[in-house]
C-alpha cells in the first residue's frame, strides 16, 4: 500500500539581541543559573513590559528576506498554560496580526530539483525558562536566565514530503537567519530549534492526523526523527489503528521516540489580547531602512560564487549555505589565489577534521590565511599534495603556520632536476624486470605501471619529489 507523507515544520529562531523581549535583562550564554532574569521576566506584581524594538526590526528583516508580508500593526497576546518554568503562568506571544505573514522560501534537493515551501507566518514571541533534570536527584532546577528571550516561530504550510526535502528547508532557513544577522545559528545551545509535524494518507485523501516532534536540535536528528515517526504512522495504520494527535519527543542517542502528552488546540491555551502592551507599528520608513541594510541573501551569495569563482553548483552551493565557511572560503581564496583549491580544502580536508573533532568553522584551529598559504605552497611548486596533508596536521597541531611547518621541518619539494635525474636513474637500473614489463606494454597498460616507479621515487625522496616533474622525467627515461 502507498502512503503520501505531509510535513510541516514550526521553527523556533532565537534572536541574538542584547536584552530580553519585555525587560532590560542582557542576554548571554553560560551564565550562572537565575542571574539574568529581572522582576518583569518573573511577571511579578506591579512590573509592566516594554517591548524591545530591536526585536521587532530583527523579525521584521526575517520577513523581507523572504519575501513576505509585513505586518504594520502587529499585535501581542497572551497565550494561557502551566509550566514549572514559565513563572507568569502564560507566554507573550503573537496569534490574529504577527510581525511577519505569508513568504516563501526555495529549496535545492539532491537531484537538482527546485521546490518551494510556503510560510504561514512567523510570530514575535518570549521563551520559557529551562528545566533541569541531570543534577537534583528526584527534583527538578528551574533556570529562569531564558525567559523572556526574543524568538520568531517560523510556522510553514504542510508542503514537504519527505525527510530530505525538510531537512533542505531547515538548511536554507538557518542560512538565511544567520546570514542576516538576527541569529547565530547554534542548534547545539537551543537558539534554533525545530519542532515537526508529521502525517501520512493515502493518495487524493484528506490530510491525515498529525502529530509533533518537538525541539530537534541538529539536521541529522530531524531526518531520524522523520523517518522513525512515518515507519511508526504506517504500522499503525496498516495494523488498523489510528493516529492520535499529540506531542513526541526523540531522543538522538537512542533513537527512540515517546509521546510526551496530547496535543493542544489554540482554544485550549484561552488566548487574549495582552493588557499591558501596545500594538506595534512598522512604517514605510522604518521597511526602507531595512531593506536598504539587508546583508547579502544565501541565494545571491551562491549566484555571486558561481561567476566569481567559476565554482560548480554543487559547490557553490555548499560553500555559500552557511555564512561562517562562506567568509573562511572567501579569505582562503584571497589568501591562496586559487578557488578551486580553497573549495576543495574546505569542504575536503578542513571538513572532515571538523566533523571528527565536532567543532565548528568558526573554532577552527587551522585559519583561512593559514589554509590560503597552505594553498599557495601548492600551487608554487613548494610543496607536494602529499606533503600538503601533512602540513595541514601539523598546523591543525598548533605548530605553526604552513611556512614555518615546510621549513621547521624540511618539507620543501625536491625540484631540483639533476638530484632528481640521479634518483630516477638509480630505480631504473635497481629494478630491471619491471622495465623490461613496462617496455613490453602497450600505452593503456603503461599509464598503470608507470605508478610503480613513481612509488619507488616518492619513497627514496620521502614523498618531496616534484610530481610532474618526476612522472617526465621516468617517461622519457623509461621510453
Amino acid at each position: 500500500m502507498s502512503w503520501e507523507v505531509v510535513i510541516g515544520l514550526e521553527i523556533h529562531v532565537q534572536l541574538n539581541t542584547a536584552s530580553k523581549l519585555f525587560s532590560g535583562s542582557k542576554l548571554s550564554t553560560g551564565a550562572e543559573p537565575n542571574t539574568q532574569a529581572s522582576l518583569v521576566d518573573l511577571g511579578m506584581p506591579g512590573t509592566l513590559p516594554v517591548v524591545n524594538r530591536e526585536a521587532v526590526r530583527k523579525a521584521a528583516l526575517f520577513g523581507l528576506a523572504i519575501n513576505a508580508d509585513i505586518c504594520r500593526h502587529s499585535v501581542f497576546e497572551r497565550k494561557n498554560y502551566f509550566y514549572p518554568d514559565l513563572p507568569k503562568g502564560y507566554q507573550t506571544t503573537q496569534l490574529d496580526k504577527p510581525v511577519v505573514g505569508a513568504g516563501e522560501v526555495e529549496i535545492s534537493l539532491e537531484n537538482g530539483a527546485k521546490k518551494t515551501v510556503r510560510i504561514h507566518h512567523a510570530h514575535l514571541e518570549e521563551d520559557a525558562g529551562k528545566s533541569l533534570h541531570e543534577d537534583f536527584h528526584g527534583m527538578t532546577g528551574i533556570d529562569l536566565n531564558r525567559a523572556g528571550t526574543p524568538l520568531i516561530e517560523v510556522v510553514t504550510e504542510p508542503d514537504m514530503s519527505n525527510a530530505e526535502e525538510a531537512v533542505a528547508f531547515a538548511r536554507k532557513l538557518h542560512a538565511i537567519v544567520t546570514s542576516i544577522g538576527i541569529c547565530d545559528g547554534d542548534m547545539s545551545q537551543g537558539n534554533m530549534r525545530f519542532d515537526v509535524n508529521v502525517s501520512i494518507r493515502k493518495p487524493g485523501d484528506p490530510l491525515g492526523t498529525r502529530t509533533e516532534t518537538k525541539n530537534l536540535n541538529s539536521f541529522r536528528f530531524m531526518e531520524r526523527a522523520i523517518k522513525l515517526e512515518v515507519e511508526r504512522q504506517i504500522d499503525v495504520l496498516e495494523d488498523g489503528g489510528s493516529i492520535v494527535q499529540e506531542t513526541r519527543l526523540y531522543n538522538g542517542d537512542t533513537h527512540t521516540a515517546r509521546s510526551m502528552r496530547s496535543k493542544e488546540d489554540a482554544n485550549d491555551y484561552r488566548y487574549f489580547p495582552c493588557p499591558d502592551l501596545l500594538p506595534v507599528e512598522i512604517t514605510d520608513a522604518d521597511l526602507d531602512a531595512l531593506k536598504a541594510a539587508m546583508p547579502e541573501l544565501p541565494d545571491t551569495r551562491k549566484s555571486r560564487f558561481l561567476a566569481d569563482y567559476q565554482l560548480s553548483e554543487y559547490d557553490a552551493d555548499l560553500l555559500s549555505g552557511d555564512l561562517a565557511t562562506a567568509v573562511f572560503f572567501e579569505a582562503a581564496t584571497k589568501a591562496g589565489g586559487d578557488a578551486k583549491l580553497a573549495a576543495n580544502w574546505v569542504m575536503g580536508e578542513l571538513a572532515a577534521k571538523l566533523n571528527a573533532e565536532e567543532k565548528s568553522i568558526a573554532n577552527s584551529p587551522v585559519t583561512a590565511e593559514q589554509l590560503g598559504q597552505l594553498i599557495a605552497r601548492l600551487k608554487d611548486g613548494t610543496i607536494s599534495s602529499k606533503i600538503a596533508k601533512q602540513v595541514f596536521e601539523a598546523c591543525w597541531a598548533g605548530e605553526g603556520d604552513p611556512d614555518t611547518v615546510i621549513e621547521a621541518k624540511g618539507l620543501k619539494q625536491m625540484s631540483d632536476s639533476g638530484e632528481l635525474e640521479k634518483i630516477v636513474d638509480d630505480i631504473i637500473a635497481n629494478n630491471g624486470p619491471q622495465v623490461e614489463d613496462y617496455r613490453s606494454s602497450d600505452d593503456a597498460k603503461k599509464k598503470k605501471k608507470i605508478g610503480f616507479f613513481v612509488g619507488q621515487a616518492m619513497k627514496v625522496t620521502q614523498g618531496k619529489a616534484n610530481p610532474q616533474q618526476l612522472n617526465q622525467l621516468l617517461k622519457e627515461k623509461l621510453g
